[in-house]
């Protein structure tokens, strides 16, 4: 559909691409390239390129969708850990590494290997297509790759329709576990935050911004860590929405980065006087829970997921050898 943007005083002298980057804040530099370079973007009538300077007054407008080769995902004979299966869905409980799917704009033979999207095409052959993408059949929601944890696959169009009804509804309740940088001042509290894509990282979200779209988490202390490699705390993170590294950019706006999420401003190393540096080499981020209702039986089903054994050890090595429950 085209869209139609008149250049303002502000972005006079900015690159095309530039501008149009800043004008689609949820489409990424290399789809914006990918438009001018096909000639779906014209100012003031006429194809530019992405270099041409703008002047104020004058009109750009996007004039279709950039062509791109079909791409498929492929099988792959990757373990997986099934929590549930059924002719209708499955319940997968993803590693911390692992991609969900390849993304479109990074397709190629390389990125598009060791998706969960390739390991769940080996496992059950067949997944729905309601995702509407051939880079990702069965996919109703998302984990980012250094987050491990429960994520639901539909096995048809119809399951992955009324799966995400639940999401939209907010019907699906999903519970994280987290470590964070410091300690929090209250020992639980909401965090209702709008979230958009940051204008001058475009690979990190922020909720500093209006246009955000709405986010709700509700975080938990359920452990005040005093270790030799400063404070930290474990908390549990309830989600009401599912935006893009919500729980991530929703504590670190609070100034308490997961640990590991260097993204997000945690260091990439805990260091102590005494004993050194620690590293854990992902985010300790755990999709531990999750629950919904099952499209074709109406049952509730509930789904629990302990802390793998890489987040377990880092919690020995600041010295907790005991953990709450559940987890």
């Amino acid at each position: 559909m085209p869209k139609l943007f008149h250049v303002d005083k502000a972005a006079a002298g900015h690159r095309l691409d530039q501008f149009l980057v800043a004008q689609l804040a949820e489409v990424s530099r290399a789809r914006v390239q990918e438009l001018i370079a096909q000639e779906k973007v014209s100012v003031e009538g006429a194809p530019a390129k992405a270099s041409r300077k703008l002047r104020a007054g004058e009109k750009v407008e996007i004039t279709g969708e950039a062509v791109r080769p079909p791409l498929k995902a492929v099988a792959e004979d990757i373990p997986l850990d099934v929590v549930f299966e059924d002719k209708y869905l499955a319940v997968i409980n993803k590693p911390a590494g692992m991609m969900v799917h390849a993304g479109a704009a990074k397709a190629d033979a390389v990125s598009n290997r060791g998706t969960l999207v390739n390991a769940l095409l080996h496992r059950f052959g067949k997944l729905s297509q309601g995702g509407g993408h051939a880079l990702r059949p069965g996919i109703v929601h998302r984990l980012d790759k250094e987050t491990s944890g429960l994520i639901i696959v539909a096995k048809d169009d119809v399951t992955h329709r009324k799966l995400q009804e639940q999401f939209a509804s907010r019907h699906v309740k999903k519970k994280y576990i987290a470590l964070v940088h410091g300690w929090p001042k209250l020992a639980h509290a909401t965090i209702d935050r709008p979230i958009a894509r940051d204008q001058n990282r475009r690979i990190r979200m922020t909720t500093r911004t209006r246009a955000g779209r709405a986010a709700v988490s509700h975080y938990k202390v359920l452990r005040r860590i005093d270790s030799p490699f400063g404070q930290l705390a474990l908390v549990e993170v309830k989600i009401d929405t599912g935006r893009t590294h919500q729980v991530r950019v929703h504590m670190a706006s609070l100034a308490h980065p997961v640990a590991g999420d260097a993204l997000y401003g945690a260091p990439a190393k805990l260091k102590s006087g005494k004993q050194g540096a620690l590293s854990l080499g992902r985010n300790f981020l755990h999709a531990a829970e999750l629950e919904f209702t099952h499209p074709s039986t109406g049952r509730t089903m509930h789904f629990r997921a302990p802390l793998p054994p890489e987040l377990r050890d880092f919690l020995r090595r600041l010295g907790e050898t005991e953990l709450p429950d559940g987890i």
